[in-house]
């Protein structure tokens, strides 16, 4: 499937199981973190990605991508897959658009400078590659 209509399929999902998202997005989320425009502000920009007559690289963490960052400091790199939270599997690198580390990365962009807060404390990362996670299929 390509990266457009798996995003147009997402954009479907989330049409369908929106109270459930949200309900899952209010449980998951401090008080304080919580972004009452999170899913208006997702649609949104998956909406503008999509609007390209030409998809090119993918330059935007989105659910379905892979994420590359760099930990500042060092030349050490850890990939993350965002994904759905059924999806979820941190062994494996694929962490929830809904947990802590997916949140401060969804929507962010390629040499986005970004402190992950964890609860192991605080990372500076840098976005160093956003590339289509194909693994990465919408369950129903």
């Amino acid at each position: 499937m390509s990266h457009k209509n798996y995003f147009k399929e997402q954009l479907q999902y989330i049409d369908t199981n929106f109270q459930e998202l949200k309900s899952l997005y209010l449980s998951s989320t401090p008080l304080k973190e919580r972004d009452n425009n999170f899913f208006n502000s997702y649609i949104h920009e998956l909406e503008s990605f999509l609007e390209n007559e030409v998809i090119g690289p993918i330059s935007k963490v989105f659910i379905g991508t892979k994420v590359t960052v760099m930990f500042d400091g060092d030349d050490d790199t850890e990939d993350y897959y965002i994904c759905l939270p059924k999806q979820s599997d941190p062994d494996a690198g694929c962490i929830s658009f809904l947990s802590p580390v997916g949140r401060q990365l969804l929507l962010r962009n390629v040499d986005d400078n970004v402190l992950l807060n964890t609860p192991a404390g605080s990372l500076p990362v840098t976005i160093k590659s956003i590339t289509f996670a194909e693994n990465l299929i919408l369950q129903r």
